[in-house]
Formats: structure tokens, sequence, C-alpha cells
């Protein structure tokens, strides 16, 4: 999908907006099967509710495990991050060196944000590397909800 996807493009940019596509593509597709599969399932209605089924079910489903962390953002009320210490989108490629800077993990932003949309929670999410001791690869999607997510969240209260 990478190399396909890297013909195609004329910049890093470029490429990541493209993966990010695909990775949407994808989680539309992968929010009807998890709805179809849990019988039992409730729609949420909260944000956190939401995120925390992306951070364990959807995580579990799509990379074989939960991810590592969901924290909200000290600085803004409209953000919150999920990361993945080990994220497997990025475990099995090996970038060339003319593309150092690309972040495969905008495949699993876009795959959040199609759920998040989907789910009526629209928002931008976007992929950061941010290496810590022991996992180089770390990754963390930002996630930044639109004001009438934050609007509906306070009449809810």
């Amino acid at each position: 999908m990478l190399q396909y996807t890297q013909k195609r493009v004329n910049g890093i940019q470029d490429l990541e907006r493209k993966l990010n596509e695909l990775g949407y593509r994808v989680g539309i597709r992968a929010l009807d099967l998890l709805v179809w599969r849990d019988k039992n399932s409730k729609r949420e209605t909260r944000v956190l509710g939401m995120l925390y089924f992306i951070h364990t079910t959807v995580w579990k489903t799509m990379f074989g495990k939960q991810a590592d962390s969901l924290e909200k953002s000290t600085e803004n009320e409209d953000e919150y991050m999920i990361s993945d210490n080990d994220p497997m989108v990025s475990k099995f490629i090996s970038i060339p060196k003319d593309v150092s800077q690309l972040n495969c993990g905008a495949f699993m932003a876009g795959i959040v944000e199609a759920i998040m949309d989907g789910c009526q929670f629209p928002s931008r999410v976007t992929a950061h590397t941010v290496p810590i001791d022991g996992f180089p690869l770390r990754t963390t999607i930002l996630i930044k909800l639109d004001r009438e997510v934050l609007d509906r969240e306070e009449q809810l209260k």
C-alpha cells in the first residue's frame, strides 16, 4: 500500500495525506463491522466514552492490542491523544532515507477520524511520532474536536 501510494505523490505531506485518506476508507468500513458484530453495543453520546471505545475495542480489533494510553491535553480542552508505543503499521516498514520524516501513523489517524466522524463526533485527527526511551516508533494520535462537539458535550452535563 505504501509503495503504491508513494509512486503517485510528490512529497511527504502528500504521501501522509494519501495514507490518511486510505485509513479513512478503512475506518468507515471497520466501524460498520464493529457495530454489526457487537450486538450489545450502545451508541456513545459522550466524547470520553467514544474515545475509550476507540482506545480499547477498535485498537484491539484493528491492531491486536489495546492502545497504550488515552490522555486529555492540558493546554487545550478540545484535544485528546491516543498513544501507541509500538504501532503495528510502522513495525514492518523500512522507510527510505529520502522520506525519513514520513509518519505511517497517518493511516491510523485516518481510521480514527473516520470512526469519530461516523459516530457524529467531527474532528481533525493527525499522527505524530514522539519517541521515548525504549520506544523509538511511538506514535501519538492527536484528536482535535470540532466546536460543535464541545457545545453538545456542555449541554449533556
